[in-house]
């Protein structure tokens, strides 16, 4: 192992050495140890919104896939309007949450904005993602990053934001429909179904949405605990206490 990749390196020289990525390179001079990359406002946004998606996830399926019966008359358990109101619920909470993460989009830093955008025009962007790839093949050398790598960067922006926003537009756009078309919800969101087509049309689109997202969900949960055992940086503490440490 390379003098560089020892954890009693300054991180100033580990930076100088281009162990770090270009794409987020700390100041010159930054002390060696921890950096504080997300503050407690993403953080909470972090949590609320995978609580969330599980209870949208579960709760939604079992609305496309209802229950076949239940002991008793169906009006004295109420078990579907429970579900479907848990749901709606949920989906309120994700897209308050999701306003508030737009928030910070536009008053926070750099880290706060970085799953909003790609840098699609940059090379030397598309190198390290292509260098991640490399890395996560076990076939690569890692760089360590202060916020998102550039793979996670665009696995966050095409695979979590962009269907994301699809499935709150759909899941509002289907709230408004049962809400009748006359309501502020449809005049809000009845373009949907303008642009999408019917309801049973947006209904796919929201699941489809949903299916990306648990699906990303899962590969996201692999590389961060991947990234914490295999790594020379901190990856599920850093959403926990907001601080990136390096090893």
């Amino acid at each position: 192992m390379s003098e560089k990749y020892l954890p009693s390196t300054p991180l100033a020289a580990r930076v100088h050495a281009g162990h770090f990525g270009e794409a987020i390179m700390p100041p010159a001079g930054v002390h060696p140890g921890p950096v504080y990359v997300y503050t407690a406002g993403i953080r909470i946004w972090h949590w609320v919104t995978m609580l969330a998606i599980i209870v949208l996830s579960v709760t939604g399926y079992f609305i496309g896939s209802p229950l076949p019966s239940i002991g008793g008359e169906a009006y004295n358990a109420y078990l579907f309007g429970w579900i479907r109101f848990t749901h709606f619920a949920a989906g309120m909470i994700l897209g308050v949450a999701f306003v508030l993460r737009l928030y910070a989009f536009l008053v926070g830093g750099h880290h706060a904005r970085q799953i909003f955008y790609i840098p699609f025009w940059s090379i030397g962007w598309w190198k390290e993602v292509f260098a991640e790839v490399r890395w996560y093949l076990f076939i690569g050398k890692p760089k360590e990053y202060i916020g998102h790598n550039p793979l996670a960067q665009f696995a966050m922006f095409t695979m979590f934001l962009l269907p994301l926003i699809v499935l709150l537009l759909t899941g509002f756009a289907l709230y408004a429909e049962q809400m009748g078309v006359t309501t502020l919800w449809y005049t809000l969101f009845g373009w949907v179904f303008t642009v999408l087509g019917e309801s049973m049309t947006v209904r796919l689109w929201h699941n489809v949405a949903m299916w990306v997202v648990i699906i990303f969900s899962m590969i996201h949960i692999y590389m961060a605990i991947r990234e914490d055992l295999t790594h020379r940086q901190t990856s599920v503490s850093t959403m926990i206490s907001g601080w990136r440490f390096f090893r």
